[in-house]
């Protein structure tokens, strides 16, 4: 019986021994996209944009070559922290980065339920002063979870997780102010990674100025249409700044302010640029590896 067990612990110690030699204990096991190493991670050298369908609303989550995250608004409701765990290994429970563009809450809601769920690493906002229940929610929790603030006051480029990211609007202080029109305080900003760029608008609807005074910025290959496709938005001369190969539109189905505009989507039909919206193709996921962009 000794000698059995003897042979048995042998034989296991032998395969044990084998698996080590062949592969190592270090080597991440893959699910998806992603790997299993400690930590979060793209398993290729490429930037993810994911356009998330959340109705009526703004949420986009980055994911960046080297696993880090970025959540630019947080839509309408519970559906963003639903949707964001289809696109993160389930181990992941930080967001790096976050930017609320305004606190309009079709932008703000989500972060609530998302700021139980995830731990935040640092938020960019304005600083801007509204008094919604979501909105005072939401600065409730950051004090509460103490999390890095940043304010956007003024024009300025930040590196961040081998990206560029050029902010554009606002170009002034913002912050304790209040704005008679919340859609022009957004962050405007763009990322660009390596010579590819995504141009983000929120809301901003004063795109004339920004088009008017550093057109030679705007010029991206993917953007994000302003306020959801709305006519008080995307001027045809800033389009034509902009001249995107791929243009984005997050918009609800069938929602009662007739986003898109018909004369918004006919502008970008002109300039030669892929339309997609949400509230025909759900999410939409275009990934970068620095020279080509790709639907995914």
């Amino acid at each position: 019986m000794k000698l059995k067990i003897f042979k048995f612990l042998i034989a296991g110690l032998a395969i044990l021994i084998f698996s080590v030699w062949t592969f190592g204990f270090s080597e991440p096991k893959v699910l998806g996209d992603f790997q299993f190493s400690g930590q979060s991670s793209n398993s290729s050298e490429n930037l993810k944009v994911v356009f998330l369908n959340v109705g009526q609303g703004d949420a986009i989550l980055i994911i960046f070559p080297n696993g880090e995250q970025a959540l630019i608004d947080g839509g309408p409701d519970k559906s963003a922290m639903q949707k964001i765990s289809d696109y993160l290994p389930p181990f992941d429970k930080k967001i790096e980065y976050v930017v609320l563009t305004h606190p309009h809450s079709d932008h703000l809601a989500g972060f609530i339920e998302i700021f139980d769920r995830y731990e935040i690493g640092q938020i960019f906002m304005t600083g801007v002063t509204h008094t919604t229940d979501d909105y005072l929610e939401f600065l409730r929790l950051i004090e509460e979870k103490n999390i890095k603030t940043i304010i956007i006051d003024s024009i300025k480029t930040l590196d961040i997780a081998s990206t560029t990211w050029q902010f554009l609007a606002p170009a002034e202080s913002l912050a304790g102010r209040r704005i008679d029109n919340l859609n022009n305080s957004s962050i405007v900003f763009k990322l660009s990674y390596v010579s590819t760029s995504v141009l983000f608008m929120g809301d901003y609807e004063n795109e004339e100025e920004l088009a008017s005074s550093s057109p030679e910025v705007l010029k991206s290959d993917i953007l994000k249409v302003g306020h959801h496709g709305s006519t008080n938005a995307n001027d045809k001369d800033f389009l034509a700044a902009v001249s995107p190969d791929y243009a984005i539109i997050q918009a609800g189905k069938d929602n009662k302010f007739g986003h898109p505009h018909y004369r918004v989507v006919y502008y970008l039909k002109q300039l030669g640029a892929r339309i997609f919206r949400t509230d025909e193709q759900d999410d939409i996921v275009l990934s970068s590896d620095g020279s080509n962009i790709n639907l995914k």
